[in-house]
């Protein structure tokens, strides 16, 4: 079965926020903009349950912000910066920028 990834000009603004709107997926698209290229799921330090993890990575490739691809035995996942950007100019800049990242304890 094919990964779904809506094309640009599908991507909803309301599908992009609303994922956004979730601390843990906030912070996955924090890590991924902050490393070029892709990364692998398992590379992020994410601190919940593998099935929890999985549903927040298809909300963020289903809403048009990330791409998966397989590389080898794991699923790697880019942050589509390019489609994002083209499709709502400054939209993730003004969230990042205006959700600090969570403190370290």
């Amino acid at each position: 079965m094919a990964t779904y990834h809506p094309d640009p000009e599908q991507l909803l603004v309301e599908d992009v926020l609303a994922a956004l709107g979730n601390p843990v997926r906030l912070g996955i698209v924090r890590e991924l903009d902050a490393s070029p290229g892709a990364r692998t799921c398992g590379s992020l330090p994410l601190e919940i349950t593998k099935a929890t993890a999985t549903h927040h990575w298809r909300v963020l490739r289903e809403s048009g912000i990330t791409r998966e691809h397989k590389a080898g035995r794991s699923k790697a996942v880019s942050l589509r910066r390019e489609d994002l950007d083209a499709r709502f100019p400054g939209l993730l800049d003004a969230v990042l920028r205006a959700t600090p990242p969570p403190r370290e304890p």
